[in-house]
């Protein structure tokens, strides 16, 4: 599919078999989402420049995913997408800056495109350039990335929540619940480590922006980037301190089971030492001597139990009393 936007938000469906002789003047970005070889050699002609295919993208080394050549910018950046699943992944979008027009080429649809096409309609002509236009989808990038990380903060506050509970309803909660929360933790996990792996790409690929010809002629353009970069680096930085709360609550979480799996134990341990010496004592009167006095008193029986019952209680109210229990 291809979408050619202008600077008002008004947008045209490129068919290859309705294909115009050449692109509207009017036309600053082209967006291509998942083309097929017809569409990339289409555009290939139209823009005069070669398109990255779906392979080029996967295949690309990180050392080589910035350069310029005699056609325009070459840069690819990894994006989150569907980070409100419960697989969020990174997919790999080109820019490209050449001819006086913004070319994206992209498998996938993350949320910060929708953003930023609904957006072109409100801003009223304020990206008249292929310049703004790549300026502007940085920060709407920029903006998606930090509700992500602000969800994911609420998110693992809620769960904090739940995992550190008051002691009355920590005492009655079974060990499952917790294991069951480690599985929302790795998920958070792995949505925060995503994000900032996205975070990273995206710092390379604005700085390298600013630094070619057509950007640095730009001054409004290069002034938004420059902010889009600021907010990266704060946004990197909160994903880290995120990632850090990550780390603890999966921490506090095995700990905590750890401490309820010993408390398990500890009842065990106790109630086998509290029937240790009754079960001695009918162990002794269950010898087959021949000669045991015992044996023949009339009160033998009794006393036995007895001495069972005593040698059971007395350990039990020890351990109540030193508060082992």
């Amino acid at each position: 599919m291809i979408r050619a936007y202008r600077c008002d938000g008004t947008a045209e469906l490129i068919l290859p078999s309705a294909a115009p002789d050449k692109l509207d003047e009017s036309i600053l970005w082209i967006d291509l989402i998942q083309p097929d070889r017809t569409e990339e050699r289409l555009m290939e002609g139209l823009l005069a420049m070669p398109l990255p295919t779906r392979d080029d993208l996967k295949d690309i080394e990180p050392s080589s995913r910035l350069y310029g050549d005699d056609h325009g910018v070459y840069m690819t950046a990894s994006l989150i997408c569907k980070a409100d699943s419960d697989l969020p992944f990174l997919t790999d979008v080109a820019f490209i800056l050449g001819g006086g027009r913004l070319v994206t080429v992209r498998y996938a649809e993350p949320r910060a495109f929708d953003l930023f096409i609904a957006g072109l309609g409100r801003s009223k002509g304020s990206f008249d350039t292929a310049e703004g236009m790549m300026a502007g989808l940085m920060e709407t990038v920029a903006d998606r990335t930090a509700e992500i990380l602000e969800i994911a903060g609420a998110r693992l506050d809620s769960l904090a929540s739940e995992i550190f509970l008051d002691r009355r309803a920590a005492k009655t909660r079974p060990a499952r619940q917790l294991e069951d929360k480690l599985l929302d933790i790795a998920g958070f996990q792995r949505l925060v480590s995503k994000t900032r792996d996205s975070l990273v790409s995206l710092s390379r690929l604005v700085g390298f922006v600013m630094s070619v010809e057509p950007m640095s002629r730009n001054a409004e353009a290069l002034g938004l980037c420059q902010v889009v970069a600021q907010d990266l680096h704060s946004l990197s930085e909160h994903a880290a301190f995120v990632g850090s709360n990550i780390a603890f609550m999966l921490d506090a979480s095995l700990g905590l089971i750890n401490v309820e799996q010993n408390a398990i134990i500890k009842i065990f341990s106790i109630a086998s030492v509290v029937f240790l010496p009754p079960t001695l004592v009918a162990s002794i009167y269950g010898m087959n001597f021949k000669f045991m006095p015992e044996l023949d008193w009339s009160l033998g029986y009794p006393l036995a139990l007895i001495a069972m019952v005593l040698s059971a209680v007395i350990p039990f109210l020890f351990f109540r009393w030193k508060g082992w229990l």
